[in-house]
């Protein structure tokens, strides 16, 4: 009887384990469905962004409050070892303003460390791929946070923040350069990243109540540890499904056009200039709007955390505005993103004369749904004019756009408050908005972008069949000299199809012809 019952529980263990053998085989192909597999990276991405930015401003309530703390408890110590000093009140005075600049340059420190790594991180990227970066950042995103959690002193915390930069610049700029590389079609890729806009925003904006209300009643630890369990289930299915370190290779993927031929091209350096100026505004007013609350209308502390918090609607509503807009209007990308920056301009401005928090709500809500419109109508527009007038590798491009947004978020922790000190905020808020009024109509550049067609590029020769004759030969070298901007005629003719050199070296086919001119 043992020896029955012992042999029905093996062969009852052995039809469950083929189960799961069987189910784990059809969630594999299911994952390999190109359709699904899509959307799964989609979801990667946007859980990578939304970690980026929430490690980005979780800190805003939690680090300055625990430095604080920190630099109370050494000054006690020091206070007694003291006591009979005399110029306590000037020391005391000196350390408050090193204080302020110490939160600063922490704040910055990710921003800047990442404005700096941009420009290699967009070559690898082209070079290898898009996945393996960003398992990296994910990777080294998860070691800053981490290292966040069980800090204790400001060089520690530095050091995370930096950390957490070199992370962003590998997971960032790869994510998005993924997506635009996966959704081809002009109406998805702008769904597809309006939707990783979206938990950009929600990151940004839930960030603070988010590590706020943790810090209050669990601890330092614990916000910081909730993330990076999220970073660490992320890079768990980044390694499982795009499975970035298998035999493939990119044998047929062609050599990204490098990034300093990009930054000079007009119509990216226009885009990279308007994605610099409508974040300004808002990476300005998030070290300097708390105190300028607490100074003219006496704002409470819960006012000031969820000050950023309703502005999450509007811009959801500009990206699904944009990306509804695109798909019918598409040839009007370079308008949406002009009437974003004429209302960041406008609600800037009226951000001084704002009494009460309920006022101010208003304007701020007008930023971000300025900012929504830019960003989800030019980030697209970036992928397609690397399709139109270079090669349709997105590394670097999604780099630069990476490096528009860390030059405003970098300057605005060290910079505003300065501003602010010497000029006041009112003349802040109206230079910032000025700046935005003025640099709409530069947008009238890419009027016509919609108008160019995709260029013969190296990529479709690549993905082509070789040439098969003397003559496809001949013609693909002349189109490649032409590429360079210099005439074949002096090396080699074409020829017909009976083999005699034709008489007109410049006979090109409609194909041939269909490139744009460069500026």
């Amino acid at each position: 009887m043992a020896t029955e019952g012992s042999s029905g529980l093996a062969q009852s263990a052995a039809v469950k384990l083929s189960e799961m053998g069987e189910r784990t085989k059809q969630l594999g192909t299911a994952i390999q469905d190109p359709e699904r597999q899509r959307r799964i990276i989609l979801v990667i991405v946007c859980v990578a962004l939304l970690l980026d930015n929430m490690l980005y401003m979780v800190i805003v309530p939690i680090v300055p409050d625990y430095l604080a703390r920190l630099e109370s408890q050494s000054e006690q110590s020091h206070d007694v070892a003291h006591a009979n000093s005399s110029d306590n009140s000037t020391q005391s005075r000196v350390q408050a303003e090193n204080f302020d600049l110490q939160v600063g340059v922490l704040f910055a420190s990710k921003a800047i460390l990442q404005l700096m790594v941009n420009p290699l991180t967009g070559t690898f990227i082209d070079r290898v791929g898009y996945d393996i970066p960003l398992l990296i950042g994910l990777s080294i995103m998860f070691a800053s946070t981490c290292i966040f959690a069980f800090a204790e002193n400001y060089a520690t915390m530095f050091v995370a923040r930096s950390l957490q930069g070199l992370g962003s610049a590998f997971a960032d700029t790869s994510g998005i350069a993924m997506i635009a590389d996966k959704f081809t079609e002009e109406s998805e890729r702008s769904r597809a990243l309006g939707i990783a806009l979206a938990f950009i925003s929600f990151g940004s904006l839930a960030a603070p109540p988010f590590g706020g209300v943790l810090y209050e009643f669990a601890g330092k630890r614990v916000p910081f540890i909730a993330l990076a369990c999220v970073c660490l289930a992320d890079g768990i299915l980044c390694l499982t499904v795009l499975k970035p370190f298998s035999s493939r290779t990119r044998e047929n993927m062609p050599v990204g056009t490098p990034i300093y031929k990009l930054m000079i091209d007009p119509y990216i350096a226009v885009v990279a200039g308007a994605l610099t100026t409508c974040n300004i505004p808002l990476a300005f007013l998030e070290p300097t709007i708390a105190n300028w609350m607490e100074e003219t209308m006496d704002s409470s502390q819960w006012e000031i955390g969820l000050t950023w918090l309703p502005a999450f609607f509007p811009h959801i509503l500009g990206v699904y505005i944009t990306v509804k807009l695109a798909a019918q209007y598409p040839h009007l990308q370079w308008f949406y993103g002009a009437l974003g920056m004429v209302i960041i301009g406008a609600s800037s401005c009226t951000v001084p004369a704002c009494k009460n928090f309920e006022q101010l709500i208003i304007p701020l809500c007008g930023i971000c749904f300025g900012i929504a419109l830019v960003d989800t109508a030019l980030l697209p527009t970036l992928a397609f004019l690397v399709d139109v007038r270079h090669v349709s590798v997105y590394g670097s491009v999604y780099a630069i756009a990476d490096i528009s947004y860390c030059v405003a978020y970098a300057l605005g922790p060290v910079v505003a408050g300065k501003i602010v000190h010497d000029l006041g905020f009112a003349q802040l808020n109206l230079g910032m908005g000025l700046a935005n009024v003025l640099y709409a109509p530069a947008l009238l550049l890419l009027r016509n972008v919609c108008l160019m067609k995709p260029s013969h590029s190296e990529r479709n020769m690549l993905l082509e069949e070789g040439a098969t004759g003397l003559y496809d030969t001949i013609r693909m070298e002349e189109r490649r000299a032409r590429k360079h901007g210099y005439s074949t005629a002096g090396n080699c003719l074409p020829v017909d199809e009976n083999g005699t050199f034709a008489g007109n070296p410049r006979s090109y086919s409609e194909e041939e012809t269909s490139e744009p001119e460069y500026i």
